[in-house]
């Protein structure tokens, strides 16, 4: 019998279906009113470094760890049970759930550019339907559909790469940024990097159903840090074709996007192609927010099966071994429909990067934990240990802006207090059932 399980081809993919989104047609927009084209690549290249730092630690803790479940099982099986369960609770609700709304909205929204009359709400509910059921088939199918939309959507980057390489300008740019300060812009270029975080996230992708490996100790890490790379490298491609084809004045097109749903990919694509270029480029969103939309239901599924596993979740979402977690999948897609249809998404997600960010740094920080703490598990390398300092000083300093927001620091405040009570009171009934608190599993250093 055939082993469908996933390769390293099919975890690279779910990595860079879940970093390549709108965020690289839309953040050097906002960044060309601050920064020079010099500036703009080098923050690009900063941005590929840290993601590169977070993927090489997160590759020593899949090491150590080789189980799905991503936040939730390394926090739980290396520093306490309860914080894995905050952030199990984080993915369930915000860190997959909101992401799969707004992606389905906005290729809803971007089906609306090609056909009026569409309802962008009615096409994100059918999106995900459609890949909620694709997903709950059965692991073959999944894994197979999931390949062939993130084939598809390298194709037609790689497209709009050529595209504006060969058919546009390629001397380097002149222009300035309106907003351009006398020496180096310190402030502007770090609250500029979050575009930038923004645009890379997705880089841990693999570790959320690294049980699903055939071999996860060595294609886990490979396929974060060979996806990782690739989309950095593609990320400096499409940058440079837009520092050379636009002009800050151009680019404050990216500040209408809610209603108009144009990219700066869109006026490359017209400028050199025409009306049928602007089309190409609105297909090319919509399959890569169907992709990203497809790379989640099949990720965060992963981390409610551990939890039930565990017994703070409810067992029906527990899944059985070789097949998908059914009931996680449809319990996913259905919060993903009502946050569509309930809820203003862009200010869901502006509140949900800070959680994200916080529990990545504490993942990150386990290794030190773990090097510097009395466990049994196997010492981190140094490697892991100076790329996992790399990416806490990062979010330190992205967390440090972040939680200058009264409004943030209550909304993240109150959703982790309800969380720990819910921990709490979870773990009364599982110690009243088994006798112990099985979140925290064994690892065999």
């Amino acid at each position: 019998m055939k082993d469908h399980r996933l390769g390293l081809f099919s975890g690279m993919g779910m990595v860079i279906a879940n970093m390549i989104g709108a965020g690289v047609f839309l953040s050097t927009g906002f960044m060309a009113q601050d920064l020079t084209p010099k500036l703009i690549l080098l923050s690009w290249a900063i941005g590929a470094f840290l993601a590169l730092a977070g993927a090489r630690a997160y590759a020593e803790i899949a090491q150590i760890v080789p189980k799905s479940g991503g936040e939730y099982r390394y926090l739980s099986s290396l520093i306490h049970p309860a914080l894995g369960y905050l952030a199990g609770w984080a993915s369930l609700l915000l860190g997959f759930s909101a992401p799969i709304a707004i992606d389905a909205f906005a290729a809803g929204a971007f089906a609306g550019t090609l056909y009026h009359s569409v309802n962008p709400k009615l096409v994100a509910a059918l999106i995900i339907i459609v890949v909620t059921a694709m997903h709950a088939i059965g692991l073959k199918f999944s894994v197979a559909a999931q390949n062939v939309l993130v084939s598809i959507k390298i194709v037609l980057v790689l497209g709009f790469v050529a595209a504006g390489i060969f058919g546009g300008h390629n001397t380097w740019p002149a222009w300035q940024p309106p907003n351009h300060p006398a020496g180096f812009p310190f402030g502007p270029f770090m609250q500029n990097l979050f575009y930038i975080a923004f645009a890379f996230s997705g880089w841990n992708a693999a570790v959320y159903a690294a049980s699903e490996f055939k071999n996860p100790k060595r294609d886990v890490p490979r396929a974060m840090l060979f996806g990782c790379a690739i989309v950095g490298v593609l990320y400096m491609f499409v940058n440079w074709v837009f520092v050379a084809n636009l002009t800050p004045e151009q680019c404050a097109v990216v500040f209408t996007y809610e209603t108009a749903r144009v990219t700066l990919g869109h006026l490359i694509m017209k400028s050199i192609v025409g009306n049928v270029g602007a089309a190409c480029m609105s297909i090319l969103a919509i399959i890569a927010f169907i992709s990203a939309v497809s790379a989640m239901t099949f990720l965060g599924p992963r981390v409610y099966s551990a939890m039930a596993r565990d017994g703070f979740l409810p067992r029906v979402l527990q899944g059985k071994e070789g097949k998908p977690p059914i009931g996680a999948v449809i319990l996913q897609g259905a919060i993903a429909m009502f946050l569509v249809f309930a809820y203003q998404l862009q200010q869901i997600l502006n509140n949900v990067g800070a959680i994200l960010t916080l529990f990545s740094a504490l993942t990150v920080f386990s290794l030190f934990w773990i090097r510097f703490g009395k466990n049994n598990f196997p010492r981190p390398a140094v490697a892991a240990l100076v790329a996992a300092l790399c990416y806490l000083l990062l979010s330190g300093v992205m967390l440090y802006f972040g939680f200058k927001s009264p409004d943030l620091n209550r909304w993240v405040g109150a959703s982790i207090l309800m969380a720990l009570v819910g921990y709490f009171i979870t773990k009364k009934c599982v110690d009243a059932r088994n006798g112990r608190i099985p979140a925290q599993e064994e690892v065999v250093p």
